[in-house]
């Protein structure tokens, strides 16, 4: 596995779910402050230009959700993400596409003070999305499928680490505990390093 990545960029999820998965994997970083993701090489991979993206066996993947869905996928006995056919199947997607549907676009909305009417919005308000994902946290935990962790808390633990850093979110009590858990795990703190390191 080749994963095409930036440091403290969207790349993030991609990396975190590598390590949860105990994959091997080649890190090819993509110099996104000096036009990186313009060089035809990189474009011919991905034609948005865009990290991350994961190269498999000749399959590519990008978006970062797409990776974490895959990546759990291909490697099942890291049980990250419910089997087709288990009853958790659903709420694992919903929770998996729920980031970059919903948290994202309700932090674009609030940042850029965009006036837009809710029923239109995919994502309903930013309270809406953060009541919700509140109410979801508090109802089931530890995780956002009750005690199994899988690849959609990376997605949710990803974007409200990264909503809470910058203060883009609100840090209401249950968000503030599900990413202290989050940041805890031993693949997320070697994540953390590998970014750190490559950053510095």
């Amino acid at each position: 596995m080749k994963l095409y990545w930036a440091p403290q960029s969207r790349s993030s999820q991609a990396l975190r779910i590598l390590e949860e998965a105990g994959a091997e994997y080649e890190r090819v970083t993509v110099d996104i402050r000096a036009g990186g993701q313009d060089d035809p090489a990189f474009r011919a991979i991905n034609p948005m230009g865009k990290v991350p993206v994961l190269e498999d066996e000749g399959v590519i993947v990008a978006e970062s959700a797409a990776i974490c869905a895959h990546v759990a996928d291909r490697f099942p006995q890291a049980g990250l993400a419910p089997p087709p056919g288990d009853p958790m199947r659903g709420a694992y997607f919903r929770w998996l596409f729920f980031g970059p549907s919903c948290i994202e676009p309700a932090i674009v909305q609030k940042v850029t003070g965009l006036d837009i009417d809710k029923a239109t919005a995919g994502w309903g308000s930013y309270a809406l999305v953060l009541d919700t994902l509140e109410e979801a946290l508090s109802s089931v935990g530890p995780w956002i499928l009750g005690e199994t962790y899988s690849a959609a808390d990376v997605v949710i633990g990803s974007g409200l680490n990264f909503g809470m850093m910058f203060e883009l979110i609100e840090p209401r009590a249950a968000f503030s505990a599900y990413v202290e858990r989050f940041r805890a795990r031993p693949a997320i703190q070697r994540a953390t390093k590998i970014e750190l390191q490559a950053g510095a």
